[in-house]
């Protein structure tokens, strides 16, 4: 179950991120001097002296402000607030005290969730600092520089203090992890959103607003998921900013980690390069995926539009002919939860083990019906397959001389073993290794 959740929030540019950072120990929120860089919650786990945590960055709050960015921004930051169970509730000690800050601080105040002051950028024992931000009523100000590490100590001992009010109840580690990817403006957003039931991440017509990959936890049935939003992937020529260039390895890193990947297409277009090259990575990483065709609705119809949909993809993603397609409305809803039921049903696929002795019937039989090829007068033979791990299902197949398995030999094999297994929506691994070589 869900630990403790600690949301950092606070004006534009006062630090959250790089703060955010040093707790978590790894770089996951994007940190960049322009104000308003980071424009959805970001989650990661965290711990102090055994207590675990988690910690969420969130796009600086400017109440007053009615930029359409800016609200969007503003109400990512008041659910994080309404969701959390502590806030820290961070300024800049440089500045000092805004007309902004009473806002936030009042805003908190009338949310009711208990928050501790965080002064950033203390740098140098300049404790006198403190004092004016005695005047927005949340205690004892905690002085800290995120940049140099100082005071994160002493501001980590009130967290856990804190936190541990809250009772902990144990986190369950066996949600399946759903990456939505694809290019900007697919959809995906709007998709997660649809899935969750309420506005979860940013969803506007601005290029690139999901700039963070985001994880939501929900529960479907009697099943949970961590559903994680990425940023839109674009082609290299495309990115202008470093900013953008860490939203698309975050996308990557996201594919990574994921148990299945949505890959998601806007079907009002043609399939482009860039969704092409976006499959790719997902297959290449070995990951079961569903192939989410977006935008079904308006698209012009008749009965036999998606068999030409499915034909053109099964043409463009050649790569991977096992992909599991769902033609969708984020924005209707309609087909929308179909998705979830797809992505566990490409797991389960990715999961699946055969036993070596039915693994073995069904090459047998492939090679007889098609014997293997032979070269200068020497002849592949295979002796026996097994399955070495799942998720990609792969398996390491032993012969007299590997350097006689041709690539469309094996790829028949490969086809023999889809043909007499469930192994839809996943790629499976075939390793050729002479007979004295070491079992993987």
């Amino acid at each position: 179950m869900a630990k403790p959740l600690v949301a950092i929030v606070g004006r534009p540019n006062v630090g959250k991120s790089t703060f955010f950072n040093k707790i978590v120990g790894q770089r996951l929120s994007i940190v960049e001097d322009t104000p308003g860089v980071t424009r959805d919650r970001l989650y990661a786990d965290a711990e102090w002296c055994g207590t675990s945590f988690t910690l969420i960055d969130t796009g600086g709050l400017e109440i007053k402000s009615e930029d359409e960015m800016w609200m969007h921004i503003k109400a990512q930051a008041e659910i994080a607030v309404e969701t959390a169970d502590l806030v820290l509730f961070m300024l800049d000690g440089k500045t000092g005290v805004t007309r902004e800050d009473h806002e936030v601080a009042k805003f908190l105040r009338r949310s009711k969730k208990p928050f501790i002051i965080v002064v950033n950028k203390i740098d140098n024992n300049e404790q006198h600092l403190l004092y004016d931000f005695y005047e927005l009523g949340g205690g004892e100000p905690f002085g800290i520089s995120a940049q140099q590490a100082k005071g994160l100590g002493d501001l980590l001992d009130e967290i856990v203090k804190n936190v541990k009010k809250i009772a902990p109840e144990e986190e369950d580690d066996t949600a399946l992890k759903i990456a939505v990817v694809g290019k900007p403006n697919a959809g995906k957003s709007s998709l997660v959103n649809r899935l969750l039931g309420y506005d979860r991440v940013i969803v506007s017509d601005i290029a690139g607003t999901t700039r963070d990959a985001i994880d939501t936890r929900i529960k479907i049935g009697e099943k949970e998921y961590i559903l994680i939003d990425t940023a839109g992937i674009r082609r290299k020529r495309s990115i202008d900013e470093d900013l953008e260039q860490y939203s698309v390895m975050r996308s990557l890193g996201a594919v990574r980690r994921a148990d299945v990947v949505l890959i998601v297409i806007d079907a009002s277009e043609e399939i482009s390069e860039q969704d092409i090259k976006i499959a790719g990575y997902v297959h290449e990483q070995g990951k079961p995926s569903v192939i989410v065709m977006n935008k079904w609705d308006v698209v012009e119809k008749d009965t036999n539009t998606v068999n030409k949909f499915n034909k053109k993809l099964q043409t463009e993603l050649k790569f991977m002919e096992y992909f599991i397609s769902a033609y969708i409305s984020a924005k209707t809803g309609k087909r929308a939860a179909d998705v979830i039921g797809l992505a566990d049903k490409a797991y389960e696929n990715a999961s699946r083990r055969i036993s070596t002795g039915l693994l073995n019937d069904v090459l047998q039989e492939a090679i007889l019906t098609n014997e293997p090829p032979s070269h200068n007068g020497k002849r592949l033979k295979l002796y026996y397959t097994t399955q070495v791990t799942a998720n990609p299902p792969t398996f390491v197949t032993f012969v007299n001389d590997e350097r006689l398995m041709h690539f469309s030999y094996k790829r028949y094999l490969e086809n023999a073993l889809r043909r007499s297994f469930e192994f839809e929506g996943t790629p499976i691994k075939l390793i050729v290794r002479n007979k004295n070589e070491k079992e993987i």
